[in-house]
């Protein structure tokens, strides 16, 4: 099997490493790799702030809720989408940022962090290092930017822990491709296989020693609450305008 491929197929998230910490030239592979993603017009939306020192460690730790293995891992890499540089460009040709007042802006700040992340999970876990996405970066993120100076366009939009595993949590069982990939047009008899999938994901959590459950009523009980609202608000701040365009 193509090499690139086994690696994508067999990705986990960790949640446990060990205290080895990531060589230099390691991480300069892996935001390199991040950074030959594709962008939106090249504008290379993506900046990614690397923390390592201990104590800020921490304080992110607490700030996504407690999660221990931000602590854990020897490097929390936070991916913002950054258009404080598409600013200063804008500054520097005497033109005005128009699009940040359009909610567009930030389908594309996150695209392209997906994608920089994609790439650094990836390279990663072909270095055999672990990795698990954060998205409780978002959780306080007017503290997060505080914490890491982030300027006026941009935003937190998720965390990863980089690390030697401690341990290997297996594959999670996905959804049949049959719900994934839709041929022509959208299947919107889905209930087949979420009912199906219901069954497989039970019995992956009852093979590790976890409480059986439905992988619907996990979705449907997270989704059942608002999360993190007050982002309408640091979106604004940062100088996204697009939150205000509801009360017109």
């Amino acid at each position: 099997m193509n090499n690139i491929i086994n690696v994508l197929k067999n990705h986990r998230s960790y949640r446990k490493y060990t205290n080895k910490p990531v060589p230099e030239h390691l991480m300069e592979e892996i935001i390199t790799t991040a950074q030959a993603a594709p962008s939106w017009i090249n504008g290379q939306q993506v900046s990614i702030i690397a923390v390592v020192d201990s104590k800020r460690k921490q304080r992110l730790a607490e700030l996504c809720g407690n999660q221990k293995h931000i602590n854990e891992a020897p490097v929390f890499l936070v991916f913002c989408a950054d258009f404080y540089r598409t600013k200063l460009a804008s500054d520097l040709e005497n033109k005005e940022l128009i699009a940040a007042d359009d909610v567009d802006v930030i389908l594309v700040g996150a695209t392209d962090v997906g994608l920089a992340m994609a790439n650094a999970i990836a390279a990663a876990e072909s270095l055999q290092l672990g990795t698990v996405p954060i998205g409780g970066i978002r959780r306080n993120s007017m503290d997060v930017i505080e914490l890491l100076e982030l300027p006026e366009y941009v935003i937190p939009i998720s965390g990863l822990c980089l690390g030697y595993p401690g341990e290997d949590p297996g594959l999670k069982p996905r959804l049949p491709k049959e719900s994934i990939l839709h041929k022509e047009t959208y299947n919107k008899d889905q209930l087949p296989y979420l009912q199906g999938y219901n069954q497989t994901f039970k019995k992956y959590l009852v093979d590790r020693g976890d409480k059986e459950a439905n992988w619907t009523e996990r979705i449907a009980s997270f989704y059942n609450q608002s999360y993190y609202p007050s982002n309408a608000e640091m979106l604004k701040k940062q100088g996204f305008k697009a939150t205000d365009l509801h009360k017109k």
